[in-house]
């Protein structure tokens, strides 16, 4: 179980920290959310949806046709897409409120990525200060944060002009025909027949794009079904040795 603790140099001043080189922590994970700058990589390679948060709506990249499992998290660990959410990219770490609303920067200390040894990247340099990789880190779980704003208000113009509709998704199991419930699409049709003026508001909302990255995404549904059942094939063939322990380039990790 993730045990998130806010990064201090009293606590982690002498820590160091191994990048993952797998992504069996999102193993369990059928939706991602996303903010809006990312949803044009997102939109080539997964099938986005919006889903309910309260009264608002947020995109997010479905990854599973059944809660807790992630058919792009291969056995070994490796992603099967071309692109991975950022939701993912930033482990073991992350940003959480503190008093008022400033964040802090936590690091999951069950994640099996922290270590008191000579492996790995420092937290903090000789000099008591963030190291460079840790910076690197936390500038870009803050654009995430700086990309939610606007996710958010291009989300509520969608629905102020009842463009999100349910996308309920048929698929089927061993056990019979079972619908995902739950989802919301862009409504097409409804798009289309907006005023001149509406269609003015989504445009300089940025609405309209997220709306465009959702539809677009739409034809890569076919393509999870396909993989739901090549795992579940998979499943009932007896599992080889893993293969040695691959590394992630994180080149591109840590940007959109």
């Amino acid at each position: 179980m993730p045990k998130f603790v806010p990064i201090s140099r009293e606590r982690h001043g002498t820590k160091r920290w191994r990048r993952f080189t797998s992504y069996s922590f999102a193993a369990r994970s059928a939706l991602a959310q996303l903010v809006a700058a990312e949803l044009p990589r997102a939109a080539v390679s997964l099938p986005l949806a919006f889903i309910e948060q309260g009264d608002a709506y947020a995109p997010v990249a479905v990854l599973g046709l059944e809660p807790g499992m992630n058919l792009f998290v291969q056995d070994d660990g490796r992603w099967a897409g071309s692109y991975v959410p950022s939701a993912f990219r930033s482990h073991p770490f992350s940003l959480a409120q503190a008093d008022g609303d400033q964040l802090v920067l936590c690091v999951d200390e069950e994640s099996g990525l922290l270590t008191d040894g000579a492996e790995g990247e420092g937290l903090f340099s000789e000099q008591g200060e963030p190291s460079d990789a840790l910076a690197q880190v936390l500038g870009f779980l803050q654009e995430i944060e700086r990309n939610k704003a606007p996710t958010r208000a291009a989300c509520a113009e969608l629905a102020s002009h009842d463009l999100l509709q349910p996308w309920p998704i048929k698929i089927k199991t061993t056990a019979g025909d079972r619908q995902v419930e739950g989802l919301f699409k862009v409504d097409e049709g409804g798009l289309g027949k907006l005023p001149d003026d509406a269609f003015l508001r989504l445009r300089k909302s940025g609405a309209l794009p997220m709306a465009y990255c959702q539809l677009l995404s739409m034809h890569h549904l076919g393509a999870l079904q396909q993989l739901a059942a090549v795992k579940a094939k998979a499943a009932l063939v007896p599992k080889k040795p893993a293969a040695d322990q691959f590394v992630l380039q994180d080149d591109d990790l840590l940007h959109f």
